[in-house]
């Protein structure tokens, strides 16, 4: 525990087992999570009239948060505190505190590894942008949020992180704020993330509740290594845990509220494909490795809590295999080249969470690792596509951008084959660990799973053919070219990790398929799960290439999933029936209650007293006496009765 980290150089450090070390260079944990801040707060004081300054300050911060994570690889498990609000002698008592673990250090390393891509990417893409200023401002705040939800190591740290993450992306989405569409965007994003955050602040009290009731030595705990101890010394407790168990899963699920705004599961999934309306290089922090990875990285961080809550388990797996599903037929049939990647996205967080829900947490981290590369690889590529098309985004005014285009259209085709699961791409492995976690509890699960990796084999395959290979006659493609190195190095560089970062992770899973599972019950099943993925592959590749291969339209045309399946439109006519209900109802109130009666009610009858008085006043002294005389007699008459 310290107070000013960043002036000392050796500093006593809690390690994860409770022993004290000295851990060295302890201003490292500081420097990562306050470099994009001290960058925004720059940009917004003192650079924002220099376009190339701003955006030259928020590359520079991210580049050293970058460096700073790196080092940070080889660092012991340790908590960095000090000590922010203590009310009532420990009654409640809250640290700015900082974890590093094995959880929270790749973390950080993929968040400022895309991170730092992304603001380079900027620089070409937005060179042109007359609020370059402000959207690296923007991205600075960004990064610091999203750092701040990786390191918190409380429950309250993690929630206003996990706000300001909301708000920073508010400003990023809409941007482009002159632009209706991009303004709705953002407000639909912020809206629908508020309906699940106010889900997870309440689970956060409950949980704070259950604390204080086991542990009320302590007042109860808001830190994440104290409401572990407090439920497992709960568990332990002979025949007394049985009775917390219904609170506790509704507790997980209020909880699980938040991620599912911020990771976009059905129901709450609508403001993030709108979400693209935002600069591209926005939409793969956003979808890559950042705010919806947030989600799927909660979840994980309270797996202790899950844990204990079967029943909580079970509504978080069908809710991921739902959304992925939901996600990947809508993928099937749209047009718009971010669109697609979205519905990509929605589909692949679906993957995560079911994973979670799967009690196989390792798993889903496993694949928000490799997916965090080759999404982004995606969308930068996407970005290279529209930025040389002159912002067209919808595929069929696309095509023969292979030979135009050759980076681009290298890169892409490595991302492609990772998020479609082929053999030996960093995708197959991660996405595969899931479907034998989905084998080994859910078989009905894992064979929608499977669906799933038939249906992004397909969609991606589409994508593919129709831009790259298909030609087309459309005359903005004939002036395409390829993108500047500063935006075509972050492709080449995102390639590589989308090749071979599933062999730094785990083990390879076609080797030990039985063994990875842990289950015997479905045992068959496990074995056969990489087999059925790489089937599913074929299949969908097959399917994708024989539809489209020289079409210059879309010969399927289902409007079910063109048009979402409708849930737009269901929410914008629930809205009109009880939002403008209401409104209605209340303006009636309004005018006729409040306005009528209240407000001009009450002046109208004082102005109608004072109207009918005035016509005692006179001014003849007889009157007032005959007023007056009459006045004592009805009060004679008052008191004799």
């Amino acid at each position: 525990m310290y107070s000013i980290p960043w002036l000392i150089r050796d500093t006593a450090v809690q390690l994860a087992d409770g022993t004290e070390a000295v851990h060295h260079l302890p201003w490292l944990p500081w420097l990562v999570l306050f470099s994009p801040l001290v960058a925004a707060l720059l940009i917004l004081l003192v650079t924002r009239g220099s376009r190339t300054t701003s955006a030259y300050v928020s590359v520079l911060a991210v580049a050293l948060s970058f460096v700073a994570s790196c080092l940070l690889l080889a660092s012991p498990d340790a908590h960095h505190r000090i000590s922010w609000i203590n009310f009532g002698d420990g009654l409640l008592q809250i640290d700015f505190g900082l974890t590093i673990d094995s959880l929270s250090r790749p973390m950080l390393f993929i968040v400022t590894f895309v991170g730092l891509l992304v603001h380079v990417y900027s620089l070409g893409y937005m060179h042109e942008d007359r609020d370059m200023a402000r959207y690296f401002g923007g991205l600075s705040l960004f990064m610091f949020s999203m750092l701040g939800i990786v390191m918190a190591d409380n429950f309250i740290m993690m929630f206003i992180f996990w706000e300001l993450v909301g708000v920073s992306s508010y400003l990023l989405i809409g941007h482009w704020y002159e632009r209706p569409a991009a303004a709705d965007a953002a407000n639909k994003a912020f809206l629908v993330n508020r309906i699940g955050d106010f889900g997870f602040m309440i689970g956060i009290l409950m949980l704070w509740r259950f604390t204080m009731q086991v542990d009320p030595e302590h007042h109860g705990h808001l830190d994440f290594k104290g409401a572990f101890v407090a439920l497992t010394d709960a568990a332990l407790t002979p025949g007394g845990f049985h009775q917390w168990v219904p609170y506790l899963t509704v507790t997980a699920l209020l909880i699980f509220c938040g991620p599912m705004g911020k990771s976009a599961q059905v129901p709450l999934h609508v403001w993030l494909p709108d979400a693209m309306e935002g600069p591209t290089p926005v939409s793969a922090l956003i979808h890559a490795a950042t705010m919806v990875a947030a989600g799927v990285y909660l979840l994980v961080r309270i797996g202790f809590l899950l844990i204990m809550v079967p029943g909580a388990c079970e509504v978080i797996a069908w809710v991921g295999i739902v959304t992925a599903v939901f996600a990947a037929l809508i993928a099937t049939q749209q047009s718009d080249i971010k669109r697609i990647l979205a519905y990509s996205t929605l589909s692949q967080l679906g993957y995560m969470i079911c994973a979670v829900g799967c009690s196989a947490g390792d798993a889903a981290m496993f694949h928000l690792f490799t997916h965090a590369f080759f999404k982004a690889l995606l969308f930068l590529g996407a970005g290279a596509i529209i930025h040389a098309m002159h912002h067209e985004q919808n595929i069929w005014k696309m095509g023969g951008l292979r030979t135009k285009m050759p980076v681009t259209y290298w890169t892409f085709l490595i991302g492609t084959l990772a998020l479609m699961g082929c053999p030996f791409f960093s995708g197959f492995f991660s996405k595969d660990q899931i479907l034998e976690a989905m084998a080994g509890r859910h078989p009905a699960i894992c064979l929608l799973g499977i669906f799933v990796a038939f249906l992004t084999a397909f969609y991606m395959t589409r994508l593919f053919i129709v831009v790259f290979l298909n030609q087309t006659n459309s005359k903005v493609v004939a002036h395409a070219h390829e993108v500047p190195a500063v935006m075509s190095w972050p492709l080449a560089i995102l390639a590589v990790p989308s090749v071979i970062a599933g062999y730094s992770f785990v083990r390879n899973p076609m080797l030990h398929p039985a063994e990875a599972s842990g289950e015997e019950a479905h045992g068959w099943l496990v074995a056969s799960v990489p087999y059925l993925a790489i089937a599913a592959f074929l299949l969908g590749l097959f399917c994708g290439f024989l539809l489209y291969r020289g079409r210059t339209s879309d010969p399927l045309h289902i409007s079910v999933l063109r048009r979402k399946f409708y849930v737009d439109e269901f929410y914008a006519a629930m809205v009109r029936r009880t939002q403008d209900t209401l409104a209605v109802v209340a303006a009636w109130f309004d005018r006729w209650i409040i306005d009528g009666l209240g407000v001009r009610g009450l002046s109208g009858a004082t102005w109608g007293t004072g109207f009918v008085l005035r016509f005692l006043q006179v001014g003849n002294l007889q009157a007032y006496a005959f007023f007056f005389g009459i006045g004592v007699v009805i009060l004679v008459y008052l008191a004799i009765s």
